[in-house]
């Protein structure tokens, strides 16, 4: 009993401070929690409730979604129109649109065909079904872009987590997409990886995950002179996949700023009403 309380004390503490993924990997027996590591935070320009998105910065992960995300993972829930939020003009945009080719009709003969694209469609999939996605990526089909920001939330352990709640805490996702795309490395003494796996700790779902390193320096040329480095590819792609998820976040924090302002004014006017009605009064 003594040796139980001294083995299930530490994992204890380890889960309020946040530690545990890397305590529970490390004991031998023990069930392992994942991600392995915890994930890297970065300073995004739209974190916080005043936070906004860097239009810039969007581009940047459209140009990397469409130049190397796209060739696996499909946007089906983001259609083409919505990139005149990312600073883009009507004209830019129906230009982007016409690079692809999407499937339309039937027509009067009762079959399907394929257009060029027009603002009002969608992202179109790189694979004709969910079957044929899996048998490209060794048996895993790649998950949809859309909204993964907002889907691989990670909590931040105790007592993050807590003001997480009150803080309205986002950056989560992208924080997970970043530590992903820059946490590939070669597994540890012991660690085995299945054939065709690549390990990383900061995957959600185990140890190793199917998709190789997507990407590598100098692969997307920038034409704001950006650093072209894996570590800039993976923060601007991961800010345009969060701006995919939620593209009214900066009228969902104005108008949530302005709902407490008038909370507060209304709050001291019932104040100050309830004091006028009663000031005569005897209590």
């Amino acid at each position: 009993m003594k040796k139980l309380l001294v083995s299930i004390v530490p994992l204890a503490l380890a889960a309020m401070i946040g530690i545990a993924p890397a305590v529970a990997a490390e004991e031998e027996g023990a069930t392992p929690h994942y991600p392995i590591n915890h994930l890297k935070e970065v300073d995004w320009s739209f974190a916080g409730p005043f936070g906004t998105y860097d239009k810039g910065q969007l581009q940047r992960g459209l140009k990397v979604y469409t130049e190397v995300c796209a060739a696996c993972h499909s946007m089906d829930l983001v259609a083409f129109r919505t990139l005149d939020d990312l600073g883009y003009s009507e004209d830019q945009v129906k230009s982007f649109a016409a690079n692809y080719e999407v499937e339309d009709g039937p027509n009067g003969d009762g079959e399907m065909f394929t257009r060029t694209a027009v603002p009002s469609d969608y992202f179109p999939s790189p694979f004709p079904n969910t079957e044929a996605a899996a048998y490209a990526n060794n048996g895993a089909a790649p998950p949809d872009f859309s909204l993964l920001a907002k889907a691989r939330y990670v909590e931040r352990g105790f007592p993050q987590f807590i003001f997480d709640i009150f803080t309205g805490y986002s950056e989560s996702g992208p924080n997970y997409i970043y530590s992903l795309l820059t946490g590939y490395q070669e597994p540890p003494e012991g660690v085995e990886v299945p054939e065709g796996a690549h390990y990383n700790p900061y995957f959600i779902a185990g140890p190793s995950l199917a998709m190789a390193p997507p990407i590598s320096d100098e692969q997307v040329t920038y034409d704001d002179g950006a650093p072209e480095t894996v570590d800039q590819y993976s923060k601007d792609v991961a800010a345009f996949m969060m701006w995919a998820a939620e593209p009214h976040m900066e009228d969902r924090k104005h108008t949530g700023f302005m709902v407490i302002i008038f909370l507060a004014i209304f709050s001291s006017l019932m104040f100050l009403t309830k004091r006028s009605v009663f000031a005569s009064k005897e209590h």
